[in-house]
């Protein structure tokens, strides 16, 4: 079924394609309401859904309960800060040989996987006074 354009939909399309933080709901809505102070909170929605129905933005759950939306729809794996939550895109090639193995161990299909990465990011790192990669720093962080 096409659906009809909808000037508020590429509106919120636009908001998560230029955002590279995995925006929740509420913070789409809030950027879209500065932008279209009219928008309605179940338009917005219905609107998130579309998108998410049609292959043009990826609904993401990050483990704080709460769906983030990101515009990169390729496999890729996600960085999160331990002491703030930032949701970051992780510049690592994707290992294609945990799907390999994960169907030799279980005998099944299997179609992809998922990795989040966790530990500090810069800005709360340099607050904690440590150094980029430093191995020390992770330790604070893991839960």
């Amino acid at each position: 079924m096409r659906r009809r354009r909808s000037a508020q939909r590429e509106k919120i399309l636009t908001i998560i394609t230029a955002r590279s933080d995995h925006p929740t709901a509420a913070q789409i809505f809030d950027e879209l309401r500065r932008v279209s102070p009219s928008a309605g909170l179940g338009n917005m929605y219905r609107n998130l859904r579309i998108l998410v129905e049609e292959g043009r933005v990826a609904r993401r759950v990050f483990g704080d309960g709460i769906e983030h939306f990101d515009a990169v729809l390729g496999p890729h794996y996600h960085f999160v800060c331990g002491r703030c939550g930032a949701i970051t895109d992780f510049p690592m090639e994707l290992r294609t040989d945990l799907e390999e193995a994960a169907r030799r161990l279980t005998g099944r299909a299997i179609t992809g996987h998922t990795v989040q990465f966790f530990g500090l990011c810069e800005s709360c790192d340099e607050k904690a006074g440590g150094k980029p990669g430093d191995p020390d720093r992770s330790k604070e962080v893991q839960s």
